[in-house]
C-alpha cells in the first residue's frame, strides 16, 4: 500500500507554469479508502490574471469540489462527478478559489457507483449524482487537515462495497501504468492469463474504458513527459511506445494535448 502520495507530473500539461501559479499538493485518503482512491488534489489560488491549466486525463474517475470566493470559507461550493475523459481538459481560473480533488484508482470508482462507472465516461455531473448524496457540509475550507478529514468522512459515508472483480480491475490497471513494456492487449492478457474479451469487458465496467485505450493514454503521457523533459528522438520514442512510425505518434500527441510534440516542446522550454 503507498505510503505517501505520486509526486510525478503526469497528465499536467506545462507543470512547472502550473506551479508558479496556484498552489498544488497531493494527499493520501484515510488508511481504509487506499485500495480504492490514488490521493486528493488540493489547489489553492490568488490570480492577477486568468490561468488556463490544461491536463491529459488519466483513465480514472474524479470527484471535484470547487469554490470561487474571496480566500474566506464562505462562497459557495459546487461538487461534480468527473468520468473518465477522452479529450484534453482545460480550465481557465480567475480571482480566488480553492479545488479540493478525488482522483480514484482506475477501476476504484465502481464499489461507490454501483454500477458500470462506463455510464460516466465522457461526462461531468453535478452532486447529488444519482447514488451519491452530497457532503453534510463544506468540503474546501479550513486547513489542508480538515478538507482531507471531510473527504475521508464523505467517502467512508458513501459506503464503497468491496468485490473481487474491481481489485482485480485496479491491480492490472495499474501494471499497465507502471510497465512500460505494455502495448498490446493480446500480449498483456496472455501475460496475465485473462481472457481478452473478460479483460475488455472488466475494463469497460469498472476503469470506463476498454483496456486498449488505458495502454494508449498511459503511454501517451509518458510521451507527454518526456517532451517536457529534453529533446526526443520522436521515432525512438514512437517505437518504444508500440507505434508502428513515428507520425501515428505525432497524431495521436497532437490529438490528445492540442498542440504538436514539437510544439509542445518548445512551449515549455
Amino acid at each position: 500500500m503507498r505510503q505517501r502520495p505520486r509526486n510525478d507530473s503526469r497528465g499536467i500539461l506545462d507543470p512547472i507554469r502550473m506551479l508558479r501559479e496556484v498552489h498544488f499538493r497531493r494527499h493520501l485518503p484515510a488508511e481504509s479508502l487506499r485500495h480504492w482512491v490514488e490521493h486528493y488534489w488540493l489547489i489553492d489560488w490568488a490570480l492577477d490574471a486568468p490561468f488556463e491549466q490544461r491536463v491529459v486525463p488519466h483513465p480514472a474517475v474524479n470527484v471535484v469540489f470547487r469554490r470561487d470566493d474571496d480566500g474566506t470559507d464562505e462562497g459557495p461550493e459546487d461538487g461534480e462527478v468527473a468520468g473518465v475523459g477522452r479529450d484534453l481538459f482545460r480550465i481557465t481560473l480567475t480571482g480566488t478559489g480553492r479545488v479540493c480533488g478525488v482522483q480514484f484508482r482506475p477501476g476504484g470508482f465502481h464499489p461507490f457507483w454501483r454500477g458500470s462507472v462506463a455510464e460516466l465516461t465522457g461526462r461531468r455531473l453535478p452532486l447529488p449524482a444519482g447514488r451519491l448524496p452530497r457532503p453534510d457540509g463544506p468540503v474546501c475550507g479550513g486547513t489542508d487537515d480538515d478538507r482531507r478529514r471531510a473527504l475521508d468522512a464523505l467517502l467512508t459515508a458513501w459506503a464503497p462495497a468491496p468485490d473481487p472483480a474491481t481489485q482485480e480491475a485496479i491491480r492490472l490497471a495499474e501494471a499497465i501504468r507502471t510497465d512500460r513494456t505494455v502495448l498490446r492487449v493480446d500480449d498483456f492478457a496472455a501475460r496475465h492469463r485473462v481472457p481478452v474479451r473478460r479483460l475488455q469487458r472488466l475494463f469497460t465496467e469498472h476503469v470506463g474504458v476498454g483496456p486498449k485505450w488505458v495502454i494508449r493514454r498511459y503511454r501517451l503521457q509518458e510521451a507527454v513527459e518526456q517532451a517536457a523533459g529534453g529533446p526526443l528522438n520522436w521515432a525512438d520514442l514512437a517505437a518504444d511506445l508500440g507505434y508502428s512510425d513515428q507520425a501515428h505518434l505525432v497524431r495521436d500527441f497532437s490529438a490528445v494535448a492540442g498542440v504538436s510534440p514539437a510544439a509542445y516542446a518548445r512551449s515549455v522550454r
